[in-house]
């Protein structure tokens, strides 16, 4: 045991010794594949009034495009790890099967995207940066590949403050000059959450539009509130129409729009 505890120590000063930024990201990255050998890796900081910013990441020239860039024009803010940070998850290391939606193979976000990514399983470290950021540190394997045993899991699990540190301190090399959010953010979001549609949309209509933003389905949605898929069908069509929103995704713009104009008032 003390063998292992002074390897484990070693490792962690390899990585925190680097400087902060990018030799240190590529020493958290070779770290976390000698613990769990995830395929690939990416961070992403999500600030919630746009697409988010790539820090890091580890994809081939041939899978950038469908992980990176398709992901930023537009599938992301269906994606459960962004609607997390959007909502205020708590940080630590959490797996897609945990985050998304019940019935998740029938959400919008996973018809249209993710099920092109052909993931055994996708795991994320949720970690606040400040100033509302949230950074997200992706790691993947493909479906040739086994999902992640729990032994793996609870060394990730284990490595939570580290990549904590690293990415804090890659954010703070890289961050903008001027924050997209403020510090508010939690609060501002949850009170446009709980007001979205108030006006406009029935009781019903708002509940089912809060779970649409929540990145449910028809089932799971029909689930959550106890009446048939059919019946959660006609008030997504019902709302779609008087928030002149045609999808998911548009529907949750349309909320992102709102918060932002709410901000800038």
């Amino acid at each position: 045991m003390h063998g292992q505890l002074t390897q484990w120590a070693r490792e962690i000063t390899q990585v925190l010794i680097q400087p902060p930024g990018q030799a240190q990201l590529h020493a958290l990255t070779a770290w976390l594949q000698h613990l769990a050998a995830p395929e690939h890796l990416a961070l992403f900081v999500h600030e919630g009034c746009g697409p988010p910013l790539v820090l890091f990441d580890t994809f081939a020239p041939a899978l950038r495009p469908v992980f990176v860039t398709d992901y930023q024009a537009g599938p992301y803010l269906l994606d459960p790890f962004h609607l997390a940070c959007l909502f205020g998850q708590a940080d630590g290391l959490y797996s897609m099967r945990r985050l998304a939606p019940e019935r998740f193979e029938t959400t919008e976000y996973f018809r249209t995207y993710y099920r092109h990514l052909q993931l055994a399983e996708k795991l994320g470290y949720i970690v606040s940066l400040g100033e509302g950021s949230r950074a997200v540190l992706w790691l993947v394997r493909r479906r040739d590949l086994a999902a992640f045993s729990e032994e793996e899991r609870g060394l990730l699990q284990s490595a939570m403050p580290v990549v904590a540190q690293v990415l804090r301190s890659a954010w703070a090399v890289h961050r903008p000059g001027d924050p997209c959010i403020t510090h508010d953010l939690d609060q501002r979001v949850g009170d446009e959450f709980e007001r979205f549609g108030q006006g406009v949309l029935t009781a019903r209509e708002c509940e089912v539009a809060r779970l649409l933003l929540e990145g449910h389905s028809n089932q799971s949605a029909s689930q959550r509130l106890q009446i048939a898929p059919g019946t959660v069908k006609v008030h997504r069509r019902s709302l779609y129409e008087k928030l002149q929103v045609g999808s998911q995704s548009e529907l949750l713009a349309l909320f992102v729009r709102q918060l932002k104009g709410r901000r800038e008032d």
